[in-house]
């Protein structure tokens, strides 16, 4: 293993080489740094062009000044003793690109983390969901929505969600109305999805359809009649439906429900959370920073892990890992109540545009402890992210789907169901972990591809991150700024292609890397 990862290290470092000797190099010769001086106005534009030229080092050709950057660049591997030096940013006043960069990919990846993690979880859910269902009335629509979805132009999508996500939904929240019609079209649609979901003969989806028609249009109607939406909360009695309902349907994918140790050790976490509901409010109030949020996160996963270890009997492992999802998800749903209760103070301190952001990442000048830091922050941030998000969701949908099917389709796996084993353990202990070889690839490079190219979505909603980096150093000519983006980007790329590699033989035994 050691070996393969270090001749791998070593093979991506000659492939940055070559790539950033040409990257460096075509910059260099297809852009005029002094572009915007030499048509300046100026009494002394020629100073400033030479200036610009003695600190750019733009007297020396461009494949010998690359060496010159690369001389700096080479420090970043030992940062301990040598400062990182990529050179200045003279289109950003000459700020150091380490931290016109160090700052842009901050905000770069807290956008494609939030995006990522949702497109993985639910496309390849919805992708497992119409493999099992293949060839069904829920498989044919998938299909028809994901196709439409992975071809939609990015910036079409993106203007559509700022007009009906954010100025309408904007406008509904200041006079929050719910009509007849809304509630009557919220249940029919809840009502046709889980049927086609759950599937199963006409009775059932019609008893299906009505169950979950009268459960969201009621729910929605006493949201609209109990004023929830001017004063959002979850409440003690959210979080414990919440819980038991993670608990249940984290218990029945991780282990099955007739493993009882597993669903009572889950059940009792989100026990020990209802229990420790109030208390934690006080927390809340007197100890508000992102330390303390942390280290709470890291005590629920030691919970659950707790609880399983007592609860598990013989197997331990598997109590132990379902509990502690749910106490994460438990715990989670208690922050995001926390959250919700800043949300009136946090109207009145916003301008008047309205809760749901449509530019930047963060509201000037906003004066707040950290829960409104956290409120603002997922203002800003779901627009982008519900952006990013679709597309690859669209794309793991249908990469899983075909990926599921190749290998339901083989021995082993035919193997498992005439040994007895329930459909359950055939498709999640067997059939998925092997089907996830291919999908590790795709989300390997699609991290690294949003990283480096959410420059669209970026422009449309205003986000500092890579993408501006990126655009603003190739419009001025910034070759530094852009080989900048290109280091990191570059780097991340090869790094996750390396994880991809080993995430192989981790998902699949027969596979070993040497």
């Amino acid at each position: 293993m050691l070996t393969f990862i270090l001749r791998r290290l070593g093979a991506t470092v000659l492939v940055l080489l070559v790539a950033s000797f040409i990257v460096y190099t075509l910059t260099a010769i297809g852009v005029d740094p002094l572009q915007d001086l030499k048509g300046s106005t100026a009494s002394n534009r020629q100073e400033l062009i030479d200036n610009r030229i003695e600190k750019l080092h733009l007297d020396v050709p461009p494949i010998l000044r690359y060496f010159t950057w690369l001389a700096g660049a080479a420090k970043c591997l030992v940062p301990f003793f040598m400062p990182c030096d990529l050179g200045i940013a003279f289109s950003r006043s000459d700020q150091p690109v380490t931290e016109a960069v160090s700052a842009a990919a901050v905000s770069t990846i807290q956008l494609v983390t939030a995006a990522t993690i949702i497109a993985i979880i639910f496309g390849v859910t919805i992708g497992i969901l119409t493999a099992l269902r293949q060839y069904s009335g829920f498989d044919y629509s998938v299909t028809f929505l994901t196709f439409i979805v992975y071809s939609l132009p990015i910036f079409w999508f993106a203007v559509l969600l700022k007009e009906f996500g954010a100025i309408r939904f904007n406008a509904f929240l200041n006079d929050p109305v719910i009509t007849w019609w809304a509630v009557l079209l919220t249940g029919l649609i809840t009502g046709f999805i889980f049927a086609a979901i759950l599937g199963g003969s006409w009775r059932r989806r019609l008893i299906t359809f009505g169950a979950a028609a009268v459960a969201s249009g009621g729910l929605l109607f006493l949201l609209g009649v109990t004023g929830w939406f001017e004063h959002p909360s979850v409440g003690l009695i959210g979080i414990i439906i919440t819980g038991v309902g993670a608990a249940v349907g984290v218990t029945a994918i991780s282990t099955g429900l007739a493993n009882r140790r597993a669903l009572y050790a889950s059940l009792i976490v989100v026990a020990i959370w209802a229990a420790l509901w109030y208390p934690l409010q006080y927390l809340f109030f007197y100890v508000p920073t992102g330390w303390m949020l942390w280290i709470m996160f890291i005590v629920a996963i030691g919970l659950g892990i707790g609880v399983g270890l007592l609860m598990g009997g013989d197997g331990k492992k598997e109590v132990a890992r379902t509990a502690a999802i749910v106490s994460f998800i438990t715990f989670f749903v208690i922050v995001i109540d926390r959250v919700m209760l800043v949300y009136p103070d946090y109207l009145e301190r916003i301008p008047q545009s309205g809760v749901i952001a449509t530019i930047g990442s963060e509201t000037p000048g906003l004066q707040g402890d950290m829960w409104f830091q956290i409120l603002d922050g997922f203002a800003h941030l779901i627009l982008p992210t519900i952006a990013l998000a679709v597309v690859s969701l669209a794309a793991y949908t249908r990469y899983s789907r075909s990926s599921l099917l190749e290998v339901m389709n083989q021995d082993y796996v035919r193997t498992a169901r005439a040994k007895g084993l329930t459909e359950r353990t055939v498709v999640i202990r067997h059939a998925m972990r092997n089907a996830l070889i291919p999908i590790a690839t795709i989300i390997a490079f699609d991290i690294g591809a949003l990283i480096g190219g959410a420059v669209i979505t970026e422009t449309i909603f205003a986000w500092k991150g890579m993408g501006a980096l990126f655009t603003d150093g190739l419009r001025a000519g910034d070759v530094n700024l852009v080989m900048g983006f290109f280091l990191v980007t570059g780097l991340l790329a090869v790094i996750f292609n390396l994880v991809a590699d080993l995430l192989y033989s981790g998902l699949d035994p027969r596979i070993r890397v040497s």
